[in-house]
């Protein structure tokens, strides 16, 4: 067998699996919607588990030094971590912001997505942190350590930017919610 040909072999398992997973997610969301409507307090926890949870793991990508519990008292009682940078602290705390406003735009129905979106969730992230870089393009070049990929030059990123909506507006209606959230993303 040729190279090739074991690749679109690998691709088409891919692919399967790729329609085994979703099955699965929305048998899980199914199960799920059993239970709705939620009770104020069960949204108000779930709401608090996930803004907690998705603010530390996304900033601990990135290599913020704060822990699950930290975050989440940090969050909750706005207390923060001695000896822990300061900068850390900024990025929990607008990360927790710019998920607020995200949730606030999605149970709106703000969505799809717009350029102004976009730019506000930075400016909310990033706006202790650099003020003057909040919620604007870049203006520089930027390298990112321990990988090939370059990212585009700043005056490349407005059209690429549009691009990205444009795309994401012909998705919208066609494509499964994750696999749309993993292509923004």
């Amino acid at each position: 067998m040729e190279l090739r040909d074991m690749r679109g072999l690998r691709d088409m398992r891919g692919l399967r699996d790729m329609r085994d997973l979703l099955k699965r997610i929305d048998g899980n969301k199914k199960e799920i919607d059993k239970h709705r409507p939620l009770t104020a307090e069960e949204a108000k926890q779930l709401d608090a588990y996930f803004r907690i949870g998705t603010t530390y793991t996304s900033n601990a990508l990135e290599g913020n030094s704060l822990t699950l519990t930290e975050t989440k008292v940090l969050l909750e009682d706005g207390i923060t971590v001695g000896g822990k940078p300061i900068r850390d602290c900024y990025e929990a705390v607008g990360h927790a912001q710019a998920y607020d406003f995200m949730l606030e735009a999605a149970q709106g129905k703000l969505l799809p997505v717009f350029e102004d979106t976009i730019m506000r969730l930075h400016r909310l992230f990033y706006y202790r942190i650099d003020p003057e870089k909040a919620g604007v393009y870049r203006t520089e070049r930027v390298f990112i350590t321990g990988t090939e990929y370059i990212p585009p030059l700043p005056e490349e990123i407005p059209t690429l930017m549009q691009a990205l909506i444009s795309n994401l507006m012909k998705k919208w209606e066609n494509t499964h919610p994750i696999v749309l959230s993993a292509f923004a993303h």
